[in-house]
């Protein structure tokens, strides 16, 4: 046999063996159950309501300073603990940090009335000061991620709860720009367009409409399957494609009143920007952070432009801030957790005095 019969069978052996693996494995997709979440060891520390506070125990702790997760309101904060190998929050209790992730959990009809002043005031600030008093420590490190990034800025603001570190991921501040298409924006911003009637006729707004929505705005949330379909051989891939594709499709409710607030106050008024939000009957002004600041944008973001986040560094008044684009989407580098590598790196160099107390 010539050795170019001997490489086209080889050829063919070979493709035949990947195209047989790739049919199976989306088989097996197309009729399992979802996969199942496991996330990192964890303990309920507080609850309230529908949201729940949870604490992710260093495996071997090396700071004194834990690090306290907010993530957006709009989704499942899984994503964020997606996975041995890809957590975010598993990558962070590897490097030696106890965790704790404030899970917003899905308002039914009787959460309709819960404001961004509640969700900021009585719960992310509540969660952080039960996350002081649970640790022991004396101060803590807040890390916001998209919406979440928002209001961890806001409660950063008017806090006086000991704030050590603030890191924030993908944050949108400049609510003038982004994803939202043009002609939303002109018709909120001239009160052409208004969703206080829809979120008055469903009080809470419902899953479904917040996945569609964000599907329509952003490819991310499509979880292509034509990915999948030429990529299904490689198994590393599928797994990282069925935990996308379950997260994208978990999205959570979101209480009327707080919808309203967001679009009125935040994509109408741009009132963070300009300095006029008040949450609490207290004005933000971001110029009361002071703390260290710490701001990344991912270059392939489709749903937080990078303009959105850097005015951010001109309104707070810290003297240590640092800002950095990664290379990723919006969504990957929590899938893959590196996010826990790009806040580690930034705050070890923060972290000589909170090592020290543990020696």
């Amino acid at each position: 046999m010539s050795t170019k019969v001997l490489g086209a069978n080889l050829f063919s052996s070979l493709n035949i063996e990947k195209e047989t693996k790739r049919l199976n494995q989306l088989y097996k997709i197309m009729t399992e159950s979802k996969l199942d979440i496991i996330p990192t060891p964890r303990e309920c520390v507080w609850k309230k309501n529908k949201t729940t506070l949870w604490y992710h125990p260093a495996k071997v702790k090396k700071h004194a300073v834990p690090i306290f997760l907010v993530y957006s309101l709009l989704n499942k904060v899984y994503i964020l603990d997606i996975g041995e190998g890809n957590s975010v929050v598993g990558g962070l209790t590897e490097r030696g940090y106890d965790v704790y992730l404030l899970d917003w959990g899905s308002p039914g009809l009787e959460d309709s009335n819960i404001t961004l002043d509640n969700y900021i005031l009585d719960y992310l600030e509540k969660g952080i000061k039960r996350a002081l008093r649970h640790s022991g420590a004396k101060e803590i490190s807040l890390a916001g991620y998209c919406l979440g990034g928002t209001v961890a800025a806001i409660v950063a603001s008017i806090t006086d709860l000991p704030i050590k570190n603030l890191t924030l991921a993908a944050v949108p501040i400049d609510f003038s720009i982004g994803i939202v298409p043009d002609k939303w924006l002109e018709g909120l911003q001239k009160g052409d367009l208004s969703f206080d009637q829809f979120a008055d006729a469903h009080e809470t707004i419902p899953s479904e409409f917040l996945y569609l929505m964000f599907r329509m705005l952003s490819p991310v949330y499509g979880s292509p399957k034509i990915n999948l379909i030429t990529r299904a051989h490689d198994e590393e891939y599928v797994e990282k494609w069925r935990r996308m594709d379950k997260w994208t499709k978990d999205t959570a409710s979101f209480a009327g009143a707080a919808f309203k607030q967001m679009f009125n106050d935040l994509y109408k008024d741009n009132k963070l920007l300009k300095g006029e939000l008040v949450i609490g009957g207290k004005r933000i002004d971001l110029k009361n952070i002071t703390c260290p600041l710490f701001v990344f944008s991912c270059s392939r973001d489709t749903l937080v432009l990078e303009q959105q986040s850097l005015p951010v560094m001109d309104l707070v008044s810290s003297e240590d801030k640092t800002y950095e684009v990664y290379d990723g989407g919006h969504v990957s580098l929590a899938l893959t957790g590196v996010f826990a590598e790009i806040w580690d790196k930034w705050l070890l160099t923060r972290s000589i005095e909170q090592q020290k107390g543990l020696v």
